[in-house]
């Protein structure tokens, strides 16, 4: 297995050892069965809400949410032993499979059975939480990039809706200070919407890097062009300050942006994304799914505790009650039966636009992936170098830098 997975479970043993106890542990009280620890990074709106929510729902459980600014490293950290870790925690899927190759982490679906997941869940957040062929996450609410736009300048019926529009649209439109698109156009969260509009990659389900690929290349000559019509800078707060003050007349975006912008007043409007002339295919984001993932530990010695957690999350009360103050979309589809949910534009524009996500990749290669990509980006976009030279160069130093894990 890799090198870094094998520090990590050298760490995990190591602590399994020094608390004087294998997977079982010393046994329990009933107290400590009944009590459940729930690791979470999350504001405390969110946190509060889930909280209340599992205090009706499972009164009979002691339900303790614990704040981790550092999670990731805090579990790695930890592993498996009882006495440190957490019996589950509530954090986003891409990292399921640092955690699963570490040894620590149960399938969901040895506590609640495939077929009643299958039946309850918007099917592409059990398709994010499934690392070599096990489901390790139960899906709480699920957040994509919308396309939002200020209607000031543009109109509901005026916004494009193929990506030759929209760049006609920003030829037009961009001049005195002024942009009529703008993204984080050199972030490999951002850019990947656009690569895999055209049947590209940053890496495939196996992990394979995917920079390379003539889809990947051709959508990055393709994006260049968009490219020169934004600012040089394209960092977080240079996009969003340009949007919010009303210089930039569209943008892509995630849900976290909404909140802001009509607080300053913008008369937000938000659409499906273009779809991309040369493919028929929309601008497609990857999607990120929020969820609990239970430790092995808390699976086999509070198996009924974590089981009753678990069904209270299902509910649909629960989904309704996190997006109400997360601005997220529910993972679980009888949300959508309720009014406050599919009235809310926002979220039912996630669900729409979720249709034509990819879920991020959950392997451990992606944590490489995401800088080699990083700096492929910025040589493109930003320093003007050649894009197959750039593509080749990028896949052949991510290749090396997966191998090295091995």
């Amino acid at each position: 297995m890799k090198k870094i997975i094998t520090l990590l479970l050298s760490v995990t043993m190591l602590a399994g050892l020094l608390c004087g106890c294998g997977a079982q542990g010393p046994s329990l009280t009933e107290e400590e069965k009944n009590t459940i620890v729930i690791w979470h990074d999350k504001e405390e709106a969110v946190s509060g809400a889930l909280l209340e929510e599992l205090k009706t729902l499972v009164p009979d459980v002691t339900v303790q949410m614990e704040y981790k600014s550092n999670l990731t490293e805090a579990l790695k950290m930890v592993g498996n032993d009882p006495k440190a870790a957490p019996d589950m925690y509530f954090f986003a899927h891409d990292k399921i499979g640092v955690y699963a190759e570490m040894g620590i982490l149960a399938p969901v679906t040895g506590l609640i059975d495939r077929q009643t997941l299958d039946a309850a869940y918007v099917p592409m957040t059990l398709d994010a939480a499934v690392y070599k062929g096990e489901i390790y996450q139960l899906p709480v609410y699920f957040e994509t990039l919308l396309f939002m736009y200020n209607r000031r300048y543009m109109a509901d019926e005026a916004v494009p809706d193929t990506t030759e529009k929209l760049y006609a649209y920003m030829e037009e439109k961009t001049r005195g200070g002024h942009y009529g698109f703008v993204e984080q156009h050199s972030t490999a969260y951002y850019s990947a919407g656009w690569i895999h509009g055209f049947g590209g990659c940053i890496m495939d389900e196996n992990g394979q890097a995917g920079l390379s690929l003539p889809e990947t290349i051709t959508a990055l000559e393709y994006h260049r062009k968009f490219v020169e019509l934004m600012p040089g800078e394209s960092e977080y707060a240079t996009v969003n300050t340009l949007f919010q003050e009303g210089k930039a007349h569209a943008t892509i975006g995630g849900p976290w942006l909404v909140s802001a912008a009509r607080a300053s007043g913008m008369d937000l409007g938000i659409a499906a994304m273009p779809v991309i002339d040369e493919t028929q295919i929309p601008i497609s984001p990857y999607m990120g799914v929020q969820g609990v993932q239970v430790l092995k530990y808390a699976a086999e010695n509070k198996t009924e505790s974590v089981r009753k957690v678990l069904q209270a999350l299902m509910q649909p009360s629960v989904g309704v009650a996190l997006a109400r103050v997360s601005g997220c979309a529910p993972a679980v589809e009888a949300c959508y039966e309720e009014e406050e949910v599919s009235s809310d534009d926002v979220v039912m524009a996630m669900r729409a636009t979720a249709e034509n996500t990819i879920p991020m990749p959950n392997r451990p290669e992606m944590d490489i992936m995401w800088t080699v990509a990083a700096d492929l980006l910025v040589n493109i976009n930003m320093s003007g170098l050649d894009v197959t030279e750039s593509c080749n160069a990028a896949q052949q130093n991510a290749e090396e830098l997966i191998k090295k894990m091995q």
